[in-house]
């Protein structure tokens, strides 16, 4: 198990960072992760351990961080800076981070596992532990949330983007 582990923590570390944003919450649930997989080695003698079944584990984990986020919200003070971007994509980058932290956890959640990790509407449903109506229901006020929140240009911070004449949206 030591050599899965020096193996795999790169990997499931840097999965769930790239998720949660915050470094406090990543290094627990990645320490979370391997306790669970400890646990279930210890119980099933057959179990062997890889870096995807580990990230399998750490993304269940993610799922139940976010839950318990849902019922006690806890703002993210700390917006990642991604190293060696190009300038406009780092930008655009930490604008979106921010932009995810101000949602509520679950439309973060929703919007993370469905456009980060790229999983289809009914995996995101059963991560969530909703129905694949309910969480379609809920992509679609998380987008809506996202956009209302992410800073354009043309227009005021906070107020929504109004019709140009002409007809053009």
């Amino acid at each position: 198990m030591l050599a899965v582990y020096d193996d795999a923590l790169p990997a499931v570390y840097g999965y769930l960072f790239r998720r949660c944003s915050d470094r406090r919450v990543a290094e627990d649930v990645t320490s979370e992760t391997f306790l669970a997989a400890m646990d279930t080695v210890r119980r099933d003698d057959t179990a062997r351990p890889t870096t995807a079944w580990l990230i399998g584990v750490a993304r269940h984990k993610l799922a139940d961080h976010w839950r318990a986020m849902q019922r006690t919200p806890e703002p993210v003070e700390e917006v990642p800076e991604p190293a060696d971007d190009l300038w406009d994509v780092h930008i655009d980058r930490m604008v979106a981070h921010h932009t995810l932290a101000t949602l509520s956890p679950t439309h973060r959640a929703v919007l993370t596992l469905r456009y980060v990790d790229d999983l289809p509407v009914g995996d995101c449903a059963a991560i969530l532990d909703r129905t694949v109506g309910a969480t379609e229901a809920l992509l679609t006020r998380a987008k809506r949330a996202f956009r209302a929140a992410y800073p354009e240009s043309d227009r005021q911070p906070g107020r929504p983007q109004q019709a140009r004449r002409g007809g053009h949206a």
